[in-house]
C-alpha cells in the first residue's frame, strides 16, 4: 500500500508541472532524461523500479520523459548477482557522485538531465526537479534509423548543437524495453521483480563541438540476442563530467 501511495504521489507531483508552466510550441524544448541507478540486490529499489515504470507508461509531462534503468554491481556480493548489473554503469554513477558531491554511491538514485537528484520520498522536491528540467531549453537530437542484426544494433544519430556554448559527448544506450527476474537470494529473496528500459550497453560514440552539428552511423555489438519487440535505443548529448544533458531521443524499432 505504501509503495502504491509513493508512486501515485510522485507521478501526480510531476503531472502538476503542466499546470504551472506555459508550453508554447518551441523547438528548443525536448525530452527529459531520467536515469535510475538500481539493483535487484537492494530492498529499497523495487518501489523505485515501479515508479520508473509508472512515469514511463503515464508520460505525465508535455515533454517526453526518456527513462533508463541502470543496474549497478556493488550489491552483487550480498547473496544475489543482478543479471542486468554492469560495472561501467557503476563507474558512471560514481562519476556523478563526484560532481554532485555525494560521499558514496547509493541505490536507488534518480538523476534528471544529468544535473539534479530526485528524492522519491519527497513529492514536492520531485516536482521542482522536473519543473526545472522542463524549463531548460534542449537541442534537437534524432535517431533517424535503427536496425537489429545478428549480434548488433545499427543506429544513425543526428544532433544540432549550433546553439551550444560548450563541447559535449554523444552517447548511445541500448536497453530492454521490459525485463523480469525471480530473485532467489539476498535482500529481495522470493520477490518477482519487473523493470523497464534496462540498459544493456551504454557507450560514447563521438563528440559534439560547440556551435556545430553531429551525424554518425553506429554499430553496437550485443553480448546476447534481443527480441526486436523488446528493444529501445536512446541517444543523448551530455556535457563532460558527466554534466548537463543537452538533448536526448528515443526510438523503438
Amino acid at each position: 500500500m505504501m509503495r502504491t501511495l509513493l508512486i501515485s504521489l510522485t507521478v501526480a507531483a510531476i503531472g502538476c508541472i503542466a499546470g504551472g508552466v506555459t508550453y508554447a510550441e518551441d523547438a528548443r524544448r525536448g525530452p527529459i532524461l531520467v536515469e535510475l541507478f538500481t539493483s535487484e540486490g537492494c530492498s529499497s529499489c523495487p518501489p523505485a523500479d515501479a515508479w520508473l515504470r509508472a512515469i514511463d507508461a503515464s508520460q505525465p509531462l508535455p515533454e517526453q520523459l526518456i527513462v533508463l534503468s541502470e543496474h549497478v554491481d556493488y550489491w552483487n556480493h550480498d547473496g544475489w548477482k543482478d543479471p542486468y548489473s554492469s560495472h561501467p554503469l557503476t563507474e558512471r554513477q560514481s562519476d556523478y557522485e563526484v560532481i554532485l558531491q555525494e560521499d558514496s554511491p547509493y541505490t536507488p538514485q534518480v538523476i534528471v538531465d544529468g544535473t539534479s537528484q530526485a528524492k522519491l520520498g519527497d513529492a514536492d522536491e520531485v516536482r521542482k526537479v522536473f519543473e526545472k528540467s522542463a524549463a531548460s531549453p534542449k537541442i534537437p537530437v534524432r535517431i533517424t534509423s535503427t536496425s537489429l542484426g545478428s549480434g548488433s544494433v545499427r543506429v544513425h544519430v543526428d544532433a544540432d548543437g549550433r546553439t551550444t556554448t560548450h563541447n559535449a559527448d554523444v552517447y548511445i544506450a541500448v536497453a530492454l524495453d521490459h525485463a523480469e527476474s525471480q530473485v532467489l537470494r539476498g535482500e529481495n529473496s522470493g520477490r518477482h521483480l519487473v523493470h523497464t528500459a534496462v540498459v544493456v550497453d551504454l557507450q560514447k560514440i563521438g563528440a559534439l563541438k560547440k556551435g556545430s552539428t553531429f551525424s554518425k552511423d553506429v554499430e553496437v555489438k550485443l553480448n546476447s540476442p534481443i527480441d526486436p519487440k523488446n528493444l529501445r535505443v536512446v541517444a543523448f548529448v551530455q556535457e563532460a563530467g558527466p554534466g548537463k544533458v543537452l538533448g536526448s531521443a528515443l526510438r523503438k524499432p
